[in-house]
């Protein structure tokens, strides 16, 4: 194919991606009044499934309130006429991005496919399976855990005495910080699926990883302090320990496609 038959093809693959997530925009968007209240506004409420289960999980544990997350102590307010329209839409998209991923990859991995030798294929086998896997891991991870604590703190946190200053955040303002939450985390667990595609091209060896284990492990550290709503360590270590696993799971998988490289030099 000539390099404008492939501009050609990568055109339809980004067409028929694009006509998956107006479809499921447009499904979110007649729907928007209980997708609104329930998906968007749930890391906020009160009877949040998180809030009610780590509060449980605290109790049973015999930590005390430790883990029980005050309620937010903040109301979104829309400023301008046309806010809330366009804050529909843009939850709409970003909706349908999230729920048409794996049809996105899918059309992606289509593309290159090609490209790859049938060596590469065979490593590559379950790709979009393993992808999507991590995707929707680390958007729940965002969604269930990181939001809620994230707006936990800041919903309550007050400069003085509280009594001078009210949070009254805007309705694009929570919306952009739970999407950059959720889709930071969902792009933050392909890191094992990163991992093992720069150690097969060869721009990282587990070597390289292990040497920025400790400033990786500082960074996570300062995330979960920052995050969590009480200073105790356990509420901390239930955002860092997912983390730290991630990325040990990228040093082991690193290591594995490494020494398979390495073999296959050799032979």
């Amino acid at each position: 194919m000539t390099f404008v038959d492939h501009l050609e093809e990568l055109r339809w693959h980004i067409v028929r991606s694009l006509i998956a997530v107006i479809v499921v925009a447009i499904v979110l968007f007649v729907n928007m009044d209980w997708f609104f209240d329930t998906i968007i506004m749930g890391p906020i409420r009160p009877d949040f499934i998180s809030y009610e289960a780590l509060c449980r999980f605290s109790h049973w544990a015999g930590m005390g309130d430790s883990l029980c997350m005050p309620p937010v102590q903040a109301k979104l307010q829309a400023v301008t006429f046309g806010s809330q329209f366009i804050s529909s839409i843009s939850i709409a998209f970003v909706g349908g991005v999230i729920v048409a991923f794996p049809y996105i990859f899918w059309e992606f991995w289509r593309f290159i496919k090609p490209a790859l030798t049938p060596k590469e294929l065979e490593s590559t086998r379950f790709a979009i399976a393993f992808v999507s896997f991590f995707f929707f891991l680390g958007a729940a991870f965002g969604y269930y855990l990181m939001a809620p604590f994230t707006f936990s703190f800041l919903g309550n946190y007050h400069i003085g005495t509280g009594l001078m200053l009210e949070t009254r955040p805007m309705l694009s303002d929570y919306v952009d910080n739970l999407v950059n939450i959720t889709l930071g985390a969902a792009l933050a667990f392909q890191l094992p699926v990163v991992s093992y595609v720069l150690t097969k091209i060869g721009l990282i060896t587990p070597a390289f990883l292990k040497t920025y284990r400790k400033y990786a492990f500082v960074g996570i550290l300062v995330v979960a302090a920052i995050i969590t709503p009480s200073p105790d360590w356990m509420s901390q270590m239930i955002v860092t320990v997912p983390l730290v696993l991630l990325y040990e799971m990228s040093i082991v998988i690193s290591a594995r496609i490494h020494k398979e490289e390495e073999a296959k030099m050799n032979s």
